[in-house]
């Protein structure tokens, strides 16, 4: 038996390519234990949008009826998944914001707005260097003691900050998958008093009404999906050396690998974490970066999208060997076509699979969210969709 699921052909696509689109997620949906949406938006208004599978994991893939897990939920357009890393684009959009109300000066010093920084030789590191991944802080040292330290925003970046880099700052690029959450965290609330999941809420959010969350209210919490790992899950696939393995596992600790259940934990979920513990629906991120896309979106200038999506940084990770290539916190389209057939592009990718973007010369945004989490080198679901909606938009 199939697993049914829901399709809404909003724009008036071309059937054949619309269908097309349906056949692609139909065909994933029948391999995933979990569920799935995939919705492009342009300018603020759906164009295609897709729905379907569990919430939570099925016994068995392709399989309907008693196929499900206990207690499953259909998948539908009020689903909310965390994002992962998605919510590096989500915490982008909010620098580029504060750049263009003039609250942040990316080529003046982080120290500037966090005096404490300067400490360990970084005195002169921009505020560009946190956003592009290259100020070399790619985990905390020490971890601050205590079993709950990976959700103390404060704690971390206070070490963070007392910290000396692991090379010259701007002279590699390696992503820091969490810290990059801490350094914006406290940044942001040194430039505007607030926390992070506050600026989303009055900046993005609120205004916007879309349903983007750091610190998710408890009454939302049935809605959530249930995350987790496929049985042939792994992190930092393009990595083959055994001694910059041991760096990875020190940037995640047991966070994506580990027995310990983090990312559906009420601490995750209303803890603001800024590098990978944002919530939405897939309708929300689309609608954001359709707005992003379009320049008369009116969330930042078309002159500042540019200066934060022009590449800042690019080459080898120095730690994953996983090709790179940032703007100023967006991931930008890469060589190895994160971002679908379409340049330029810019967003950004989660564990597990999710994507989040924009193709800005269709003024078109996507959101690809789910709660079965692939490894990189075995999932093709979001480029296969980006491949066939390229031939559409």
């Amino acid at each position: 038996m199939t697993v049914p699921f829901e399709s809404h052909n909003d724009g008036g696509l071309p059937d054949e390519g619309f269908k097309n689109l349906q056949r692609v997620f139909g065909h994933h949906l029948q391999q995933a234990q979990g569920g799935m949406a995939f919705c492009v938006y342009r300018s603020g208004e759906p164009l295609a949008r897709f729905y379907g599978g569990s919430t939570t994991r099925r016994s068995a893939a392709g399989t309907d009826g008693a196929g499900w897990a206990d207690g499953a939920e259909s998948w539908g357009p009020k689903t909310l998944a965390v994002m992962f890393s998605g919510t590096k684009g989500v915490v982008a959009t909010l620098a580029a914001m504060l750049v263009e109300r003039g609250l942040l000066d990316v080529r003046r010093p982080v120290a500037d707005y966090w005096p404490e920084f300067a400490a360990g030789g970084k005195e002169g590191v921009p505020v560009s260097q946190l956003l592009n991944h290259t100020v070399g802080l790619p985990y905390v040292d020490p971890e601050p003691a205590g079993g709950d330290s990976f959700h103390n925003n404060a704690r971390n970046a206070e070490v963070l900050a007392a910290q000396v880099p692991l090379w010259e700052p701007g002279s590699k690029v390696a992503y820091h998958a969490i810290t990059y959450g801490y350094l914006l965290t406290e940044l942001f609330r040194r430039v505007t008093g607030k926390s992070v999941g506050q600026l989303l809420s009055e900046l993005i959010s609120t205004p916007l009404g879309l349903e983007i969350y750091l610190g998710l209210p408890e009454e939302l919490a049935p809605r959530l999906a249930t995350i987790f790992r496929s049985d042939s899950y792994a992190i930092s696939t393009y990595l083959q050396d055994p001694e910059r393995r041991k760096i990875v596992e020190r940037m995640y600790g047991q966070l994506l690998t580990g027995e310990k259940d983090h990312f559906n934990s009420p601490e995750m979920h209303r803890g603001q974490m800024a590098a990978g513990g944002g919530i939405a629906t897939a309708d929300a991120m689309a609608n954001l970066y359709s707005r992003l896309a379009d320049p008369d979106g009116g969330l930042v200038s078309a002159a500042s999208l540019a200066e934060a999506t022009r590449t800042w940084s690019e080459g080898l990770d120095a730690i994953n060997d996983r090709p790179l290539r940032f703007g100023l916190g967006y991931e930008l389209a890469d060589s190895i076509g994160t971002y679908g057939p379409v340049e330029p592009a810019f967003g950004h990718s989660g564990a597990g699979g999710g994507l989040h973007g924009a193709w800005p010369e269709k003024n078109v945004g996507f959101s690809f969210l789910t709660n079965e989490m692939l490894a990189e080198n075995q999932d093709t679901r979001v480029k296969d969709l980006l491949t066939q909606l390229a031939r559409l938009v």
